[in-house]
């Protein structure tokens, strides 16, 4: 094992090679998280309310979990081969279309693990072999998965969120990007700020401006990266948010309230302060001292 580590320590272009083709699987299984992870909770809820009204559970609904039933086309429902599974060469090679029906292949699959292959590239890259480019992985991959679920479901689940949380308390033990002692207060500051933010936007309009999983979702950025990365994450992210909902008021030509997800924005500005926060810090400092 140490042999193996040295080799890859003493030739980082086989490294990220490594790196580069794995990561491609990887993206593969986050599209799996991203399809299946909000339907099993739809499922979950169903089937929770069902019982709560004393009725009977579904029998004839398909019940999902991330590893069963196996991959099939939604649309003929038939098992999707593993040739036909390769990421991205199959997409390309099936030029788009599933190999029995030809139905259309959503560009999703392809680009979310295109995706994952050049951001876990970069990251490795970034911090070469260490526990830092494990810990920032990690973080990318959740992140994606949470990107494109906010996207489509306007919910980031608490599976995601709290595995943020978690993880990045156990890293703190190790002091990776932080101490635990400013893993602990990145958590509860980063709950705070958005839960008392929304605590005083609905007092003044009586209406929900932001979810809980936006507060889980900062806690887990404050835990990995303590509470000093905070106010760059909320600055990029709101940065970010707003240059996007003006592009997008003059390309579709609607002006009016629409509700955006703040997952996304947040993702942003998480990945850019892992891995270059501590330089964007340090130059604020010096321009402004």
């Amino acid at each position: 094992m140490m042999d193996t580590l040295q080799f890859f320590a003493d030739n980082p272009t086989w490294f990220i090679a490594i790196v580069a083709f794995l990561s491609l699987f990887i993206g593969s299984f986050l599209n799996v998280v991203i399809y299946r992870l909000p339907r099993m909770m739809q499922q979950n809820w169903s089937e929770e309310c069902r019982i709560y009204l004393g009725l009977k559970p579904h029998d004839d609904i398909e019940k999902l979990n991330l590893c069963m039933p196996f991959s099939h086309c939604p649309h003929c429902k038939k098992l999707i081969r593993p040739w036909h599974n390769i990421p991205l060469f199959s997409y390309f090679w099936l030029k788009g279309r599933c190999a029995y029906c030809h139905a259309r292949i959503s560009l999703r699959y392809p680009l979310v693990e295109a995706l994952t292959a050049i951001v876990s590239v970069y990251i490795a890259w970034r911090f070469g072999l260490t526990w830092q480019m494990l810990a920032a992985l990690i973080f990318a991959w959740i992140c994606i998965c949470l990107t494109f679920i906010d996207l489509d479901f306007h919910l980031l689940p608490d599976q995601l969120t709290l595995l943020l949380v978690w993880l990045g308390l156990f890293f703190s033990l190790f002091s990776i990007f932080c101490g635990s002692h400013d893993a602990i207060i990145g958590a509860i500051s980063g709950y705070l700020i958005f839960a008392i933010v929304q605590l005083i936007f609905g007092w003044f309009t009586g209406k929900t401006g932001m979810g809980q999983g936006d507060y889980k979702f900062l806690a887990g950025m404050g835990a990995l990266l303590g509470w000093k990365m905070l106010p760059l994450i909320i600055l990029l992210a709101s940065v970010s948010g707003v240059i996007f909902a003006f592009t997008y008021m003059i390309i579709k030509r609607h002006f009016k309230s629409v509700p955006l997800p703040f997952g996304p924005y947040l993702a942003v500005g998480g990945f850019i302060a892992i891995l270059w926060g501590n330089e964007i810090t340090q130059y604020y400092m010096t321009i402004t001292i």
